[in-house]
């Protein structure tokens, strides 16, 4: 037997762009469930960049306050060492919004926050430890979906079935939505390191011949992220923990004792880095966003902002015919078509840092680096650093809420009413 639940808009995945979906629609006064697999949000090695377009998105919201009483870090420019130097190669102090820096914080405390302000809204409802299971589907249209919850299976309708739940999601594969593979050459094993109150506050990477390594600031520790080429992590392990600590050592710009820090590859994760995107992100009835609709490489730290901006675009194109009752097919590929522009072109991009950078790094041994001319002008004229700044913490085409206000929880403000839901929010039918 499962239980039945109904809603205007169904969300598999509880991650940024499923949560953020979630509660701009129920802002906005839909009806949405949001199915999180997970019993809570912490997972280590997610993406913790917020970048000047989220936060700006936050300000938008008034929500911006609450958010920054988190812990959290700011980052206002990133540096690269190459070889013997190290440049600055991107400055974000200059971007015209309220909050021109990279806010560094751990993502299960950025969902648990959208969670809460999502729950100010009596049509939103977050079900956790519950995991979409396949599509509902009916006269060649998407209706709803399964999920398997901690009391059993669920039966959920719903007007609209979104697939936010990542690069790996069954929701695409259900729909046997077709994948456009870009390939990557390389992927990352993510670890800490203790960070020292003398250490720099700067976020940079390492270029060696043969190695390369971001350090990212975490307050009091270093986030880490070595790259190597694609498939070489058993080849790593191999060598053994104390090699590794030795060539993580030598990037580092303190003490390279530091790397004893790692007892063991227990210690280290490894994300196996994929670029692609989905030929065509929706059929009627489902829309694929953030990961489900295009996994990003780490390279920027782009993919969660990318996610975010996917939620923010279909919310202001979703949000009235949702809950007017007036949702069709041309709504859902107006979001692809706002969406795959700024997609293609940050992909391109990571590829090409992918194939002229990152792997010829990778591939170079005994040579001595030396800065490639576009970061030897970067380190001549400043003013070239807003460049590189604008691309990471703006992107390409940055979302602005327009997605009304219906009703506010407590402290919120207000915006002109635009209709009311037609199905009741998130209600259950007797089980079968």
């Amino acid at each position: 037997m499962s239980a039945r639940l109904t809603a205007d808009c169904a969300i598999a995945g509880g991650g940024p762009a499923g949560m953020m979906l979630g509660m701009l629609l129920a802002r906005a006064g839909a009806s949405v469930l949001v199915l999180e697999k997970h019993a809570d949000f912490l997972r280590d090695f997610r993406g913790d960049t917020l970048h000047p377009s989220t936060l700006e998105v936050m300000h938008e919201l008034d929500l911006f306050e609450g958010l920054q009483r988190l812990p959290h870090q700011k980052v206002h420019q990133m540096s690269a060492g190459i070889g013997a130097s190290e440049t600055p190669v991107a400055d974000m102090s200059h971007l015209p919004v309220h909050s021109p820096y990279i806010m560094m914080m751990p993502q299960w405390d950025f969902l648990d926050f959208l969670k809460r302000e999502g729950e100010r809204h009596s049509g939103f409802r977050c079900l956790m430890s519950t995991r979409a299971t396949g599509l509902i589907n009916e006269g060649g249209s998407v209706v709803g979906v399964t999920a398997e919850g901690p009391d059993g299976p669920l039966e959920i309708r719903a007007r609209l079935v979104v697939g936010a739940d990542g690069r790996r999601s069954d929701m695409r594969k259900a729909a046997a939505l077709e994948v456009e593979e870009l390939g990557a050459p390389i992927d990352v094993l993510w670890f800490r390191l203790p960070r020292k109150p003398e250490d720099t506050e700067e976020s940079a990477g390492r270029f060696d011949p043969g190695r390369l390594m971001v350090r990212i600031y975490r307050g009091d520790y270093w986030q880490c992220a070595y790259v190597i080429p694609k498939g070489a992590a058993e080849a790593v392990r191999a060598r053994g923990i104390e090699a590794f600590r030795s060539d993580v050592g030598a990037l580092l710009p303190f003490e390279a004792e530091r790397a004893e820090a790692l007892a063991s590859f227990d210690d280290v994760s490894l994300l196996s880095v994929s670029v692609d995107r989905l030929r065509r992100w929706w059929r009627p009835g489902l829309l694929c966003i953030g990961d489900a609709a295009h996994a990003m490489s780490p390279v920027g730290g782009v993919g969660i902002n990318l996610a975010i901006q996917d939620a923010v675009a279909a919310a202001n194109i979703l949000a009235g015919p949702l809950t007017e009752g007036s949702l069709s097919g041309d709504h859902l590929a107006a979001i692809e078509r706002r969406r795959i522009f700024p997609t293609r072109l940050t992909q391109a991009a990571q590829v090409l840092a992918h194939n002229r950078l990152l792997a010829p790094v990778l591939a170079q041994r005994g040579q001595s680096l030396k800065p490639p001319l576009p970061v030897r002008l970067l380190a001549r004229f400043p003013l070239l650093r807003r460049i590189p700044g604008r691309l990471v913490g703006l992107g390409i085409r940055p979302e602005h809420v327009t997605s009304p206000l219906i009703r506010a929880g407590s402290g919120g403000g207000s915006r002109p009413s635009r209709g009311t839901s037609g199905a009741t929010a998130c209600s259950p039918t007797p089980p079968e």
